[in-house]
């Protein structure tokens, strides 16, 4: 067989080219993190999503992002599904707002003992259980009952003692739900007025719509309704609307979403709570990222990391 000068030249080129691609620090991959959120229905997981891929396109060369949310606040089955898709497209790193503290901490067991580094977000996995378990995930969030004890203080100056009101509460097997309503209770509790009833919303507006109409016909003296969230605030700003006592019941949430800032300016709502949906999931990527640099297994991560959370009225700038 002839070979030529150019022929050779060419055969060599291909052979260092092959060499190139053969070496470990050309076959290595940016890390892969899963953003698993909550319903996507609800726009504080709207703006979460949105915070992240942000912070991923201005990363993009650092990492992967792969998100996804439930349908719904209560499908806890699809979310640990999406867990499971995580591990088996080898995620390097989950950063998940749990829709329920306990039933989500088995399927992230399994992501930390496959080696995958989990992050806990928003709402806070149950502690006994993980310890239980024989894990630490780390938990970046605000404190829920301060503040929600932030907006109750607020709607509080409004009541006198001996007034009555209803909590709106979120799913209630989750830990920021739980927190939430006890805040709330501490604020009236203080202000000496009374809880009338505390009933589940599942942290939607419908379902929040249909229980805050129960609490005002089985409660007719109500002066308010303090919600677990701002999509179970719309539901009760309705129901007070049909039931014709506008300006009679005050309604409070948590989130600070956009849906509610003509509420809060026109008096609709009274209060709600900013805890930055945003940076949470930001932050939650970027303990991820950083304790991958540094090689760090589960247990070398922190145990939490408190965010920020503020009250938000009209007067709010």
């Amino acid at each position: 067989m002839k070979f030529t000068r150019r022929a050779v030249q060419a055969t060599i080129a291909l052979g260092l080219l092959g060499g190139l691609f053969a070496t470990p620090s050309f076959a290595q991959e940016k890390p892969k993190v899963a953003l698993v959120m909550k319903s996507l229905a609800n726009e504080f997981f709207q703006t979460m999503e949105a915070g992240a891929q942000a912070h991923n396109k201005a990363h993009a060369s650092e990492y992967t992002l792969v998100s996804n949310g439930i349908k719904n606040e209560t499908d806890t089955a699809a979310q640990i599904r999406m867990v499971e898709q995580m591990i088996a497209q080898k995620a390097n790193a989950i950063v998940i707002a749990p829709a329920d503290s306990k039933a989500l901490v088995p399927v992230l067991k399994t992501a930390i003992d496959k080696g995958i580094l989990v992050v806990n977000i928003d709402n806070q996995l149950d502690p006994a259980v993980q310890k239980e378990k024989g894990i630490q995930i780390p938990f970046a969030g605000p404190d829920n009952r301060t503040g929600a004890k932030l907006v109750g203080d607020y709607l509080a100056k409004q009541l006198k003692p001996g007034d009555k009101v209803g909590i709106l509460e979120g799913v209630s097997t989750t830990f920021n739900a739980q927190q939430r309503t006890l805040g709330y209770e501490d604020a009236m509790k203080a202000a000496g007025v009374s809880v009338a009833s505390v009933q589940s919303g599942d942290w939607e507006i419908n379902k929040g719509n249909t229980v805050a109409s129960g609490m005002l016909r089985e409660h007719p003296d109500l002066k308010a309704l303090l919600a677990g969230n701002d999509n179970m605030a719309i539901g009760a700003v309705a129901a007070v609307k049909a039931a014709g006592k506008v300006g009679k019941v005050m309604v409070v949430g948590y989130d600070n979403i956009d849906a509610v800032k003509p509420m809060l300016k026109d008096g609709r709502m009274l209060a709600t709570a900013d805890q930055f949906g945003a940076k949470q999931a930001v932050f939650g990527i970027e303990i991820a990222l950083k304790a991958l640099k540094e090689k760090k297994t589960q247990s070398e991560m922190p145990a939490a990391i408190q965010t920020d959370v503020v009250l938000v009225t009209k007067d709010s700038k």
